[in-house]
């Protein structure tokens, strides 16, 4: 079946949702070769995934993973998730994991998905480990976390445990220099399956497809985002805002695209313009214009942003959430934190998350709540 799908790809045609369902069973069966399976995956990524490829692989997948037994208090919450697909391959400290904790501390309940580090030297798993937060939660652990602290980590492994029969084909993949659909499917998978989230890629053609997947797949707020590394000095933004009377109408996926190349953060950059998707499933909050200029950052380059193993980076979460750290990295966590906030419904803006962000570290609450989820 799969080597069927595999020419079926190699003639660009695209995967209905049933051929999807028996490729998932293939790719999970532990009796067919990984080169099989890699062969397929690369096929995939060849002809090019679409948003309706994307999401029905998500929805198969989902419904093999562990779910954890959230009670009715805690679902009928805004659950948040701030996460990055990863893969742009430039040494940033744990920026989206540093802005999860803060957002907790701020009130937002958030199920953070995720995993030891691929393609960094620290993952959000490494990072939270070196300081201290569990991330061998089991269910039943982390819903009580969940309702009890507003935040749980779920390990991808342990909730998906499908994924063992998969890796060795990500593997010949990577070995190849072949990127899969994985790249793109990590943050949809949480298992908590949050209603808001905060999405990182590392191009910023993917930002619209993944919103329009997150959209289909129930998330009722979500921002999708991709952040140029263009210099020390900030460029205008060229985001746009929805058009007056249009906010939240009905599920409108809102894009905003940079007119220049170059690297690409898969966060909110403070050093260039950004990228943006976002919708809303809700009346009630406009779309923001992301222009860094219009928030208090310090000049800065992406070495101010860098990170290393997985003790540095959790010295440097230390030293944001305990407002040591004043500059530009502060100021990275500031503008995502704050933009989380706003998808979550915390902030009635992108600027006033930054301010609730940054008022959350001065008043001492989010070295408090590191220190809660660090005991």
């Amino acid at each position: 079946m799969l080597e069927r799908l595999t020419q079926h790809l190699a003639a660009a045609r695209s995967l209905a949702d049933a051929q999807i369902l028996s490729a998932v069973e293939q790719l999970t069966d532990a009796e067919i070769p990984a080169a099989v399976k890699a062969d397929f995956l690369a096929a995939l990524a060849q002809k090019g995934e679409t948003p309706d490829e994307i999401a029905a692989f998500a929805r198969a997948l989902r419904d093999k993973s562990i779910p954890p037994p959230l009670d009715a208090e805690t679902r009928a919450r805004e659950i948040l998730d701030v996460v990055g697909t990863g893969g742009d391959r430039l040494g940033t400290f744990n920026i989206s994991t540093t802005a999860a904790v803060l957002c907790a501390a701020a009130g937002v309940t958030v199920a953070k998905h995720g995993n030891r580090a691929v393609t960094s030297r620290a993952g959000s798993a490494d990072v939270l480990e070196a300081l201290g937060v569990r991330i061998d939660l089991t269910p039943m652990e982390a819903a009580r976390s969940l309702r009890e602290r507003h935040f749980a980590f779920f390990f991808a492994p342990a909730y998906h445990p499908a994924f063992k029969h998969i890796a060795p084909a990500r593997k010949l993949c990577a070995e190849r220099g072949q990127r899969t659909i994985f790249n793109f499917l990590g943050p949809l998978l949480n298992p908590a399956r949050p209603s808001a989230m905060l999405v990182g890629v590392p191009q910023p053609e993917w930002c619209e497809p993944l919103a329009r997947v997150l959209q289909s797949l129930g998330v009722r707020r979500a921002m999708v985002v991709c952040g140029r590394v263009r210099s020390s000095v900030f460029g205008p933004s060229s985001a746009v805002a929805l058009p007056p009377g249009e906010e939240g109408r009905g599920s409108k996926v809102v894009v905003s695209r940079p007119a220049t190349a170059g690297h690409f953060l898969d966060e909110l950059s403070t050093l260039g313009e950004n990228t943006i998707a976002e919708f809303y499933q809700e009346r009630g909050f406009a779309a923001s214009v992301l222009a860094p200029e219009q928030f208090p950052m310090q000049r800065a380059a992406l070495a101010d942003l860098l990170g290393g193993d997985r003790q540095a980076n959790a010295q440097i979460v230390r030293r944001i959430l305990g407002g040591e750290e004043r500059g530009p990295q502060r100021d990275a966590v500031l503008l995502n934190a704050g933009a989380a906030l706003f998808v979550a419904g915390k902030a009635k803006s992108l600027s006033t998350g930054w301010d609730l962000a940054a008022a959350t570290i001065d008043s001492g609450e989010a070295a408090a709540k590191l220190a809660q989820l660090a005991h």
